[in-house]
């Protein structure tokens, strides 16, 4: 079937080979020039049976865009012999009106990869069905930073190079743009770019004056259209702000109505358009993918909602970007009944979006438009390349990037036993609202990198969500590469420690949820394996976090505390304003990259630890009478990266109580526990929830009412003899979390579930040293507190039963309290001045951890 209108030559497979379809055109040039090249294959009209003979069709009359298309049927399956469908027609409309195919992309952050020919190849395919002359290609920013390892490797010359070739035409300017500094943008990138980078409120420090390009126009058919761009205002906290001292951004929306406005107002002396278009660097805060319509979003207000209710009805089409969602909406256009479209891509090239607009050529009014995301195709390269010299050109620079980087990243660095990634939702990386396996391990690593005293003596790491660009794949082998390790942490932010108090690193936990205008509501923050904290979401802003443990003793607000991390994070980025109020902030000399790498290389085999380093706690009260009922929501207990086991099972005891409790199901990661405070419940106590299969566990100590205490263990308190240590018994215990501890700490044994409701006892040897006594737990484990005044170094931990028989033991590693870490006193456990509330609520909690295998400890 041939489409004269595009220039398309259609030709069709029968039942044969289920009904593809392949689209062709002339070559313009080389070996194939002047023959027909597929350019497009498609697979058979959605909806239309697997069996049918499509012998062909024919397109009908273009309306509105879209055509009718009659197939015919030759097998009369289903007894049908002619079936109707539509598709998108070519660049004619009908009438006089111009049509102007506007082509988008955001976020494209250096793809370059294998898929960079089809990226390239997708915008050709729209763009040669309407015409060179009717087509803009566009950016809605951050077309660079964040990189793949074959782009970044080369300061994203590669990206840049790619989308000249392409004959992008402008671009919004994003905030990876600013990921080196405006000196950078303003330098290297704009001479490099064939494009301008466009900031409508970008503005020179204290004025109104723009540092950037605010519009570009361009002449289509005889009508003027202006392109303006905008970044989100979030950019200060989203850079790091040394790079951008000199800058300030102004609000979006009312950067482009002011352009809008003079490029409207009649007077040719301050430029004139027939057509508007926005480009904003920022967007929804969900998409079609997590079921959201436009309606949804501007009902949730933010930046978003103004965007699109806000933006001046002279701009004719809003591209968006920033958020990495997919949309392709209506948008209401204020003071009429008319919409406008409103698009958004998703990230990475995977689509190109497309808006289609039909346009008067005398009053530049729009008559009609439509708007869609375009999936990347699935054409072969050769057959790309040699249809379209725009893409061959882009097959020579990736091509090149490729083999360049290869040199470097295909070296070994590390490996993993299993994938280790960020949050998912469904097969969506990138959920920066939850926890995830590998913002947890980078946090692991920064505590490696950065904890002896010339690298700032960091105790705690943290890590922002947005900071995790890749994820390492297991994939066939579960080899790490340079560029693969490269590509989880690509922006080359060097390492700082800062001190923090403890009543700051509760404010730290408490910028999770994130200020009203932030175009994501919450983020979650990786954390080092010693940290562990409580939260209730439904309290009011500023008190949701309810207790946290550093090493697993409660923290002390007046306390200092070594907090490592990037230098975007530490001067605030991300609204996490209270890091920048750190003391004895230094830089330690390494950069993300080579300590992320180093780390990779001395500790794997890496595994994932699928334990939550934090977990939300409703319900237990102040003081409960030995016989009550309690009842308690203990929930965030799954982590949602790859590969993330579901718990199914909460085992629930009462410590120092020989009652053992029915097993509780664990529904989308919440347990909702009720049991009857047994009679044996010692005053002082504890409610022990260990959720499985990922070894989460968590200890919410209780104060229990009543007049009954527990008979002292009959074992009394003579220690075992050395010879009663023996090769049989050793490792026949197993501390969770790991056998190094600190002076203080208090541990958790697994002895055995065959001892569950049973008196031990714990020591330490070589002296001995007697730890008290403690009842197994449903889950069979016992939980002891290490002396504060014990000596550093290496001692054996030792568990008997109530007999002063040995259950087993183990060699263990003590070591000293930092001195800013907040020793416990030795008259007991000290309680934070902030959670009095906390204490009267119940929620002072203490993780319990399964040990991780298959990665050193550290």
């Amino acid at each position: 079937t041939w489409d004269a209108a595009s220039g398309t030559l259609y030709a069709v497979c029968d039942d044969a080979c289920g009904g593809e379809i392949h689209a062709m055109r002339i070559a313009a040039d080389g070996v194939y020039a002047g023959t027909f090249q597929n350019v497009a294959a498609y697979l058979a009209p959605a909806g239309m049976p697997a069996k049918a003979g499509n012998e062909g069709f024919a397109i009908g009359t273009c309306e509105n865009g879209v055509a009718p298309v009659f197939y015919a049927d030759d097998s009369e399956t289903d007894k049908i012999s002619l079936r109707e469908g539509r598709m998108y027609c070519g660049a004619y409309r009908g009438g006089d009106d111009v049509l102007l195919n506007l082509l988008n992309i955001n976020d494209f952050h250096g793809r370059i990869d294998g898929n960079t020919v089809k990226f390239a190849g997708t915008i050709e395919q729209l763009r040669a069905a309407y015409g060179d002359d009717n087509t803009l290609f566009l950016s809605a920013g951050d077309n660079i930073g964040a990189s793949l390892f074959a782009s970044a490797y080369a300061d994203d010359k590669p990206t840049i190079d790619v989308l000249n070739a392409m004959g992008l035409a402008a671009s919004a300017v994003g905030n990876h743009e600013f990921d080196k500094g405006s000196a950078d943008l303003l330098g290297r990138v704009t001479d490099a770019a064939q494009f301008p980078y466009l900031g409508a409120n970008v503005y020179a420090k204290g004025t109104q004056d723009p540092v950037l390009p605010e519009y570009a126009t361009f002449e289509v058919e005889g009508l003027t259209v202006a392109v303006i761009g905008a970044i989100t205002q979030e950019t200060p906290s989203l850079v790091s702000p040394g790079g951008i001292a000199s800058l300030d951004f102004g609000d979006p929306v009312d950067a482009v109505n002011r352009v809008a406005a003079y490029l409207t107002d009649g007077d040719e002396g301050n430029g004139e358009a027939d057509v508007i278009i926005a480009e904003y660097h920022e967007g929804s805060i969900d998409g079609v993918k997590e079921g959201a319509s436009v309606e949804d979003e501007i009902a949730a207000g933010g930046a978003f909602a103004k965007i699109v209710t806000q933006t001046s009805a002279a701009v004719d089409a809003i591209f968006t970007g920033h958020t990495h969602k997919e949309y392709a909406w209506d948008g209401p256009v204020p003071g009429s009944d008319r919409t406008r479209p409103i698009l958004q891509t998703g990230s990475y090239g995977e689509n190109i979006g497309q808006v289609r607009l039909w346009i008067d050529p005398v009053t530049g009014s729009v008559n009609d438009y439509d708007v869609r995301n375009v999936a990347r195709t699935t054409s072969a390269d050769a057959t790309l390349t040699s249809a379209y010299p725009r893409v061959a050109a882009v097959k020579t620079i990736v091509d090149a990037a490729l083999a360049q980087a290869d040199v470097v990243g295909s070296q070994q660095v590390g490996s993993v036993t299993a994938d280790i990634t960020t949050a998912f939702v469904g097969d969506k990386r990138d959920d920066r609202s939850s926890q995830s396996t590998l913002g947890n391990l980078v946090a692991d690593a920064l505590v490696a990198s950065l904890s002896s005293a010339d690298r700032g003596g960091a105790e705690i790491g943290l890590v922002n969500p947005g900071g995790l660009r890749n994820e390492l794949y297991y994939g066939e082998d579960g080899v790490i590469t340079y560029a693969e390790a490269n590509a989880v942490l690509p922006f080359v932010n060097n390492l700082w420690t800062t001190t923090l108090t403890g009543s700051q690193l509760k404010v730290v936990l408490e910028q999770q949820w994130q200020p009203d205008t932030a175009s994501r509501p919450y983020l979650q923050l990786g954390v080092s394996e010693n940290v562990f904290y409580t939260y209730d979401a439904s309290l009011a802003k500023g008190d949701r976090i309810t207790g946290i443990w550093i090493d697993g003793q409660p923290i002390v607000m007046d306390a200092e505390y070594r907090v490592g991390s990037f230098s975007f994070l530490l001067q605030g980025g991300d609204n996490f304003t209270v890091l920048t109020e750190g003391t004895d902030t230094r830089d330690s000399g390494l950069i993300d990259r080579d300590a992320w790498i180093d780390y990779l290389k001395n500790n794997s085999p890496l595994s994932p630890d699928f334990a939550s380093r934090s977990a939300q706690v409703t319900g237990v009260p102040a003081t409960i009478e030995q016989g009550e009922t309690l009842t308690a929501t203990v929930s965030g207990l799954d982590i949602r990266s790859l590969g993330a086991p579901a718990n199914t099972t909460a085992l629930v005891s009462i410590e120092g109580s020989s009652a053992v409790f029915d097993p509780v199901l664990v529904n989308g990661g919440a347990a909702q526990i009720s049991i009857t405070v047994p009679k044996d419940a010692p005053l002082n106590s504890a409610l022990v929830v260990n959720a499985e299969p990922s070894g989460t566990g968590v200890r919410i100590p209780l104060t229990v009412t009543g007049t009954f205490t527990p008979l002292p263990p009959t074992g009394g308190t003579t220690p075992p003899a050395e010879t009663d240590l023996t090769p049989q018994t050793q490792d026949a215990i197993q501390p969770q979390g790991g056998t190094t501890f600190k002076q203080g700490q208090t541990v958790t044994v697994t002895v055995g579930t065959q001892y569950a409701g049973q008196t031990v006892e714990g020591w330490i040897f070589s002296t001995p040293t007697y730890l008290g006594t403690s009842v197994v737990s449903a889950a069979g484990t016992a939980t002891f507190t290490i002396p504060a005044n014990l000596p550093a170094g290496t001692h054996r931990l030792v568990v008997t039963d109530s007999a002063g028989t040995v259950i087993g033991w183990v060699y263990v590693q003590v070591e000293a309290l930092a001195a800013t870490g907040g020793t416990v006193a030795a008259t007991g456990v000290p309680v934070l001045p902030w959670a009095a509330a906390v204490i009267v609520l119940g929620l002072a909690l203490v993780v319990i951890r399964r040990r991780r295998g298959g990665r050193a400890e550290g």
